[in-house]
C-alpha cells in the first residue's frame, strides 16, 4: 500500500508508515502543501496512493466527482489528533485496507470508537 498524507496529518505519521515498510509521502515534504483539494485527490489517484486527511472538505469533494476518478480516502475524526493517537488508529485501519483494493473507491471514516467504510458512490 502507498499513502499520501494531507497537510493536516503530522509528518511523524508518514515517518512511522515508512518505518513499518510502507511507501508514504507527505505533501509538505514535496513542497505541495498549498495544492487545492481536487488536485490532491488527483495526485493520490494518479500515484495509486491512499489519501490520509482530517479535512472534511474531502467528503464533499468526493461526493461531487465521478467514482472512476477517486482514490481511497481515510478521514480521521479523533478527539486526540496527536501523531501517536493517529498511528494507533491507523494500525487498526490497516486491516481494513488490506481487504480493499484501490479500485474499490471508498471513504473510510476513523473515529475514536469505530472505523466506518463508505463505498462510493454514496447513495
Amino acid at each position: 500500500m502507498k499513502f499520501l498524507a494531507d497537510i493536516c496529518v503530522s509528518p511523524a505519521c508518514v515517518e512511522w508508515l515508512r518505518a513499518i515498510g510502507y511507501d508514504a509521502v507527505h505533501l509538505y515534504e514535496q513542497k505541495l502543501h498549498k495544492l487545492a483539494d481536487h488536485t490532491i485527490l488527483c495526485k493520490a489517484r494518479d500515484e495509486g496512493r491512499i489519501l490520509l486527511t482530517m479535512d472534511l472538505d474531502f467528503v464533499r469533494l468526493v461526493s461531487a466527482v465521478g467514482v472512476d476518478s477517486l482514490p481511497i480516502v481515510v478521514i480521521f475524526r479523533l478527539s486526540n489528533q496527536r501523531p501517536l493517537s493517529i498511528q494507533n488508529r491507523l494500525a487498526v485501519v490497516m486491516e481494513v485496507l488490506e481487504n480493499l483494493k484501490l479500485q474499490d473507491n471508498a471513504i473510510i471514516s476513523v473515529s475514536d470508537e469505530k472505523v466506518r467504510i463508505r463505498r462510493l458512490p454514496i447513495r
